[in-house]
């Protein structure tokens, strides 16, 4: 039995915790009950800790608080989705806790869990029972209480994973939406995974994710044999594509060579894997959007790993270099989030100074929000998510930077776009804010995309590949044909008594097809101003603006 832990020890706790969630990042993904493809919570759960585990990589044999401390900052800055920023919330308060400590016990490490979950639910404006705060509540609890018997590490640890996994049966019964669908929220599951790697490590079992052709040259590389201003290409970019078009590889091929080196790109009819060294990964990601979805990515500072490996620097670093902050030039600036360089357009002309590349399959991390948040040169920073689910990443940037950084929470581009045309670069930022926030409620959104899987979702019988009409935040409507989605919509925003709409249609959909729908809406709406928009955004065919 494992009695007390110190630095190395908990270096191999996360780095086991990151592989077990990366192994069951797909099992997790499936566990979310709405079947739109999304930033789903096993993805952005691994690729938040995964930010930890490329940091811990670099040292061989931190102390327990440098460890902690290095894994928190980390996290904190690649945290993605709701699940990534609570998954780094539960790891700062761990880290808080650690703070000077150089040897943990079990007593140490359920005060650490439980300043976890504090730090998990003071962040939440309204927290829900049946998700991954009740178990990490509930196994926290149960380690305070193990630990007034047995101070072992092992035996604290124990309690806490079992205890958590009872917490996450439960779940299934605490949420109606999970009851009816029969399944357990996968953020609770995505804690129990890792903790279940973290006891795995205790016991001397180490974990290894599922290592792409990427992934083995880049273990081949060797930092010690040259120095650090022999790195001609900063950020070493892999990622694995599910492929779902017939668009040509070579061509990606081509476009990574021109901006790196070091390129491996393998494929075949399901997937494409990537390595790359460059010194603009965002350029890369943008590219590959083209060829599909991602499954993986992994973006890793090739200069820090080098100096930390090789120097074994004493001071912690964050995964990626800090952001240039601009000057103020003005009070007030905004940046929005969205994907689709049309979206981007009509975000730009309403006065929009950045754009933060992102959405449903690809959730910004804080550390993206940050660097564009801090390139804009005004005082106070309005954010537009635009997404639920990167609300929350957005939220922990005010912490991060010496600006003033106000979220407005939007949880759809139309919403983002609506909001803008309330905003008033010569108000207060009180003045702003309220106009905003208020903006949103008057326009309703709808979508149509596409079922990732199947799924029995509030009564409707879901096939893969089926066309899904989004109303709000609830599923509106299923069927193989999208114009009878169209016409179902086109039918609601008419009975709503709707006097302005606008159609954003996306990549997938041709100029031909866009003014079909846009027909339709005309037909049925005789008395609504209709127009038309080329959004250029992914995954959605269309999204629509009613008010």
């Amino acid at each position: 039995m494992k009695q007390t832990i110190n630095g190395g020890d908990f270096r191999k706790l996360m780095l086991n915790a990151a592989a077990a969630i990366e192994i069951n990042k797909q099992k997790l993904n499936e566990l979310n009950v709405f079947p739109v493809p999304d930033g789903d919570t096993g993805t952005n759960m691994s690729m938040t800790i995964n930010t930890a585990a490329a940091d811990l990589r670099g040292v061989a044999d931190p102390t327990l608080e440098k460890a902690a401390d290095m894994a928190a900052k980390a996290m904190l800055r690649g945290a993605r989705g709701n699940s990534g920023v609570i998954l780094s919330l539960l790891f700062r308060g761990i880290s808080r806790k650690l703070k000077g400590e150089e040897i943990c016990n079990g007593l140490l490490w359920a005060q650490a869990l439980q300043e976890g979950v504090d730090a998990a639910y003071k962040a939440v404006m309204k927290p829900a029972e049946g998700t991954i705060l009740t178990v990490a509540r509930l196994a926290a609890a149960k380690a305070l209480k193990t630990a007034k018997k047995n101070t072992c590490f092992e035996v604290v640890h124990a309690a806490a994973l079992e205890e958590a996994k009872v917490a996450l049966a439960n779940t299934v019964n605490q949420n109606p939406v999970l009851k009816k669908a029969g399944v357990v929220d996968a953020g609770g599951r995505g804690w129990v995974v890792a903790l279940e790697g973290m006891l795995a490590a205790l016991r001397g079992e180490e974990l290894v994710a599922p290592a792409s052709g990427a992934e083995a040259v880049a273990e081949q590389a060797s930092f010690s044999d040259f120095n650090t201003e022999d790195i001609t290409f900063t950020y070493c970019t892999e990622f694995i594509i599910s492929r779902e078009n017939n668009l040509d590889p070579e061509k990606l091929r081509a476009f990574l060579s021109s901006l790196g080196d070091s390129l491996v790109l393998v494929d075949d009819d399901e997937i494409i894997k990537v390595h790359v060294h460059t010194n603009d990964p965002g350029k890369a990601l943008h590219e590959a959007m083209d060829y599909g979805s991602f499954v993986t990515v992994k973006i890793e500072n090739m200069r820090l790993q080098h100096t930390e490996k090789v120097m074994n620097e004493q001071e912690s670093k964050p995964a990626a270099a800090e952001p240039a902050i601009a000057e103020p030039e003005k009070a007030l600036g905004v940046v929005s989030v969205c994907a689709g360089d049309g979206l981007a357009a009509v975000f730009g002309d309403l006065g929009v100074d950045g754009i933060i590349s992102g959405g449903q399959t690809m959730n910004p991390s804080t550390q993206d929000i940050l660097e564009a948040v801090n390139k804009v040169p005004a005082e106070t920073v309005f954010v537009l998510p635009n997404n639920k689910n990167i609300i929350m990443a957005a939220q922990q940037v005010d912490a991060l930077t010496e600006k003033n950084v106000v979220v407005i929470p939007s949880k759809t581009v139309p919403q983002g776009i609506t909001a803008m045309l309330s905003f008033n670069p010569d108000g207060t930022v009180q003045e702003n804010e309220e106009a905003l926030t208020e903006a949103l409620a008057t326009v309703d959104t709808m979508q149509i995309t596409y079922a990732a899987r199947n799924s029995d979702f509030d009564g409707y019988d879901i096939h893969e590949g089926d066309y899904l009409a989004i109303f709000g935040s609830a599923l509106f409507g299923t069927d193989r044909d999208i114009t009878v989605l169209l016409n179902d919509l086109a039918k609601k925003v008419q009975e709503d008594g709707k006097e302005y709409i606008t159609i954003y249609y996306g990549a997938d959909i041709t100029e031909d097809d866009a003014q079909k729908a846009a027909e339709i809406f005309t037909s049925v709406c005789p008395d609504a101003d209709v127009n038309l928009l080329y959004g250029g955004q992914p995954v959605y065919y269309y999204l629509i603006s009613a008010e």
